[in-house]
């Protein structure tokens, strides 16, 4: 027994330190296959689509994906039942055809249902073949019931993240395409100079968190042309001079609307809303910042707007080819953007060509926007 605490123990100071939800299963799993000696434990949930059952983590194969009706596994499922099987090929319930795929011999099992708050089943936790006796006992079902009860809690917790993360993205991607009735840009086009700003910052190294924040607020550097007017922003032909002043007063306005929060995300996207139209050389707007003294946030959607809007289609112009665009950014290596910048994406390309590929434009409306004026603006 005192083993056994101390397991416990060493564990609950594992999961406490563990920030990462989609860690904490396998966590989970290693606590309940040394608490009660079993040689595999898997956890299986359920996806309603498929009616399947796919285990998130599971000892000695990847994945393991069954009928929600299936096996051991599906009979716990289905009826909410815990089950301890001390002979696995004499039970009719049992499925062989995971220890013919996976070349594995089953012979006990301990399995316990996972429910969530309301009392519905949304997995199994299983646990295969007890190494320090013939069979599971009283006490190891005991011992499951209870690692299942946080594994149930984790799932929930982690379902309800990737929902609180949708709908958080989905606000942002509708907030950064308000402009979308005035302005020809797609909010693909949003989404794509976010997910290249993504792939530069992994490649620089940056935690997973900065990458999502970085790939979140990048789409919001153009929400300032909310304050455009209209006989500016939809202004068939070049602007005047006083209209360009004007024009460039969107990066000001973005960075006004975004500035002040304790939120990091916003405090990045104030940033990529004022500076996306600096260059490395000072001769961008609307500070004439140059170098490192533009965030490298700025820099980034420099680079990755640019790339976006040269290689698109718009009512004002063609898409530029792949090979033009990759030049024009060779050329303007240490002028506009970045050079460590450029020579990331460079690296990097075939990933921003799959990103484009993937999140292609539907073809651009031509309605009330006959315009033909720089596209960098």
């Amino acid at each position: 027994m005192e083993s056994k605490l101390r397991i416990l123990l060493d564990y609950s100071a594992k999961i406490n330190r563990e920030k990462n939800v989609d860690k904490i299963l396998p966590i989970l799993a290693d606590l309940a296959k040394n608490l009660i000696n079993a040689d595999r434990c898997s956890i299986f949930i359920y996806d309603k689509n498929k009616n399947k059952l796919w285990t998130i983590v599971a000892h000695g194969v990847e994945r393991i994906e069954i009928p929600a009706d299936k096996g051991i596994a599906g009979y716990v499922f289905q009826t909410g039942k815990e089950v301890v099987v001390e002979d696995a090929y004499k039970d009719p319930r049992f499925d062989k055809e995971v220890d013919k795929q996976t070349g594995y011999r089953t012979k006990n099992i301990l399995a316990v249902p996972l429910k969530d708050r309301y009392g519905q089943t949304i997995g199994v936790f299983q646990a295969i073949n007890k190494l320090n006796a013939d069979n599971f006992s009283k006490e190891d079902l005991d011992l499951l019931r209870h690692v299942a009860l946080y594994a149930s809690t984790t799932i929930e917790t982690k379902d309800l993240y990737q929902k609180l993360k949708k709908a958080h993205e989905d606000v942002i991607y509708r907030l950064s395409h308000a402009t979308k009735f005035k302005d020809p840009e797609t909010q693909n086009h949003i989404i794509r100079v976010g997910l290249y700003c993504a792939v530069l910052a992994k490649e620089i190294g940056w935690k997973e968190e900065d990458i999502e924040i970085i790939k979140l607020a990048a789409p919001m550097h153009d929400i300032g042309k909310v304050g455009i007017p209209d006989r500016v922003l939809l202004k068939p032909g070049k602007l005047n001079k006083e209209e360009w002043e004007i024009m460039k007063k969107h990066t000001i306005y973005g960075y006004e609307i975004l500035k002040g929060s304790d939120s990091k995300l916003l405090q990045v996207a104030a940033l990529v809303a004022l500076e996306h139209h600096e260059r490395w050389d000072g001769t961008g707007y609307p500070y004439g910042k140059k170098g490192e003294k533009i965030s490298i946030y700025g820099r980034m959607t420099a680079l990755s707007d640019v790339f976006d809007a040269l290689t698109s289609k718009r009512p004002y112009k063609p898409a530029w080819s792949l090979e033009k665009t990759i030049k024009f950014i060779k050329e303007n290596k240490g002028k506009h953007f970045d050079p460590d910048l450029v020579d990331i994406f460079l690296k990097n390309v075939s990933d921003f060509i799959e990103i484009k590929e993937r999140l292609k434009d539907e073809e651009p409306e031509l309605e009330n926007i006959p315009r033909d004026f720089d596209f960098f603006y």
